[in-house]
């Protein structure tokens, strides 16, 4: 292991003045390099000579490992080769090795230079073995201490150099949890300048996310969640106790939303379109961005209710956090809630062991937009309802009620009034998600808008596909004004990608150039029949002429109610019928 004597010298040398003192003999102590490290009497002044030339008996013990006893110095076999064998000076001499782990590290020896010495020594023979045993594993003992100093100091240096270059936030603490080390990383997820010397309490929180362990952490009276472990370090070293590796649970969210934003983004300014319809929705959009109130956006598919929602996020004051959407009809019943609220490790079977945090803790301090809020279970609509209340979400498999800070925005295409007459949505929670509801008409209701979008959507799929568009005939552009759009702007928008691609190499948009179903006629007309031995069914009739006026109308709530009075009926009626409607 490279165990260096010459490290601890200061130590050795008082160890041989003891052994001087205790036997009355000359002492000199020497390293497995024959260097001698410290010396009395006689070798007081040679201490860090070389005796690689000289030592012979230390030689020899180097390679057996056994205590030696020379009675008589100069003429034992070992000497034949000394210089000094026939002028010897010494009387007895004694050799014993420094082991540590059986791994000799040098020799003490003593020396008697005067046959009162040899028989000093000779009397109390087993004695003196005994006592320089003793030393020689005080030596051995403290230079494995210093080994280990230095092997920590290393390990140390090496962790100082190695945390300063890691992405995380690593904090080391020493004895009572001071802190004793951190890196650039934890200062700034901490929100802090400096955080050495002081100290910091970790309370694991009992939840597990991303096969990590969630911690509250406090300094300074500022309560952190962090996500990361605790780890021993095992050095002897009371600044060096155990080292925490985290990550803020703020800058997970941030990473987490960074994989899984793909969300595109408009200003209201940016909205294309000119009816009086559009310009409103603009205004409204302004006028509520900057509020914390809850908005309903309903409209039929197609009409850009996603699009509306992340224009409020970019027209409000948090439009630098984050904007989280979930299509509540796209996720299995059976998911939703895990997908929204999160779980912990272990939670339920079949659940991801890593766990997952949740929409709504991802969208903290930003904003999440639930569409097609209608298709919620209803179970889950009474969880969400608490949520809006309480602004509290409690992961499931946890008993951390953890606070959030979010602006729900939710959308739908289907008239939750008849809904709740059906019980089929909580009116409580509709009226909680109806604060400021913003109604966006179809495309067939502002209609001064479809020339705009045309023109839009041919610039993009013109540069998309790489083609090379002239213009498009006036005739072609009056179908697509005056078709029904029941698809709404996303019909529209996939007609012109249609058109764009199907257009020759004159780069004209013409009628050719249009779907073959566009010419189909769309509309729900009623049959009759002209024989006069065939009769339709009254009910037949009533429901024809209600998806008619549906059609004529709008399936907007001003629509039903111009619907109903068109049909001569309530709005009570109209909408049961239009139940019967919906079951076909």
């Amino acid at each position: 292991m490279g165990f260096d004597l010459s490290s601890i010298q200061g130590t050795v040398q008082k160890y041989a003045e003891v052994i001087a003192q205790v036997s009355g003999v000359d002492v000199e102590v020497v390293d497995k390099k024959l260097y001698r490290v410290a010396g009395t009497g006689l070798y007081a002044g040679d201490i860090n000579q070389d005796m690689s030339s000289e030592g012979y008996v230390y030689k020899h013990l180097l390679n057996t490992g056994e205590t030696m006893i020379i009675y008589n110095p100069g003429e034992d076999s070992l000497c034949s080769n000394c210089p000094n064998s026939s002028n010897c000076q010494e009387t007895i001499e004694i050799s014993m090795p420094i082991k540590v782990h059986e791994e000799i590290i040098g020799i003490i020896g003593l020396v008697g230079s005067s046959k009162e010495q040899r028989d000093l020594i000779l009397q109390n023979e087993k004695l003196y073995l005994e006592f320089v045993n003793q030393i020689a594993d005080f030596i051995a003992a403290k230079a494995l201490e210093q080994k280990e100093k230095e092997s920590n100091l290393s390990i140390i240096a090496t962790l100082d150099s190695v945390i300063d270059y890691m992405e995380q936030g690593v904090l080391i603490m020493g004895e009572g949890n001071i802190i004793t080390k951190s890196n650039e990383n934890a200062k700034k997820q901490l929100g802090v300048s400096t955080v050495e010397g002081k100290t910091v309490e970790i309370i694991y929180t009992g939840d597990e996310l991303n096969n990590t362990s969630e911690y509250k952490m406090i300094i300074d009276n500022k309560e952190v969640f962090i996500m990361g472990e605790v780890y021993p370090l095992g050095l002897r070293n009371n600044q060096y106790t155990s080292i925490l590796i985290f990550k803020n649970i703020k800058t997970i969210h941030s990473d987490l939303y960074e994989m899984t934003a793909t969300h595109k983004t408009i200003d209201a300014k940016n909205i294309i379109g000119s009816s009086e319809a559009t310009k409103r929705l603009k205004s409204n959009i302004e006028k509520v961005a900057c509020s914390n109130s809850t908005v309903l956006i309903t409209g039929e598919s197609g009409t850009g209710k996603e699009m509306v929602a992340t224009a409020i996020w970019r027209e409000s004051d948090r439009r630098t956090q984050k904007f989280v959407a979930v299509n509540c009809a796209a996720i299995p019943e059976s998911l939703l809630e895990s997908e929204l609220f999160g779980y912990v490790k272990g939670a339920f079977s079949g659940a991801d062991p890593k766990g997952r945090i949740g929409k709504f803790e991802l969208a903290n301090q930003g904003i999440i937009f639930l569409d097609e809020i209608g298709d919620m279970p209803i179970y889950l609509q009474a969880k969400l309802l608490r949520i809006l209340q309480e602004r509290t979400i409690t992961r499931i498999g946890s008993n951390q009620v953890i606070p959030i800070d979010v602006r729900v925005i939710a959308a739908t295409n289907k008239d939750l009034k008849v809904m709740i007459e059906t019980k089929k949505f909580r009116e409580d929670l509709y009226y909680r998600l109806n604060v400021i509801p913003l109604t966006i008409k179809p495309l067939r209701e502002r209609r001064e808008d479809i020339e705009e979008l045309t023109n839009f959507f041919i610039k993009r799929y013109n540069r998309l596909l790489n083609k090379s568009y002239n213009y498009i005939k006036k005739s072609t552009m009056e179908l697509l004004k005056n078709h029904m759009w029941r698809g709404n702007v996303r019909e529209l928008e996939n007609t012109v990608e249609f058109m764009i691609n199907m257009m020759e190499s004159d780069g004209v948009l013409n009628d050719k150039t249009l779907p073959v179903d566009f010419f189909e006629d769309l509309s729900t007309e009623v049959v009759t029949s002209n024989n006069a031995n065939i009769i339709t069914p009254l009910k037949e009739l009533e429901l024809r002429e209600i998806q008619k006026a549906l059609n004529i109308f709008g399936d907007t709530t001003e629509g039903k109610r111009k619907a109903a009075m068109s049909l001569g009926i309530s709005l009570t009626t109209f909408y049961r019928r239009l139940e019967e409607v919906l079951k076909k």
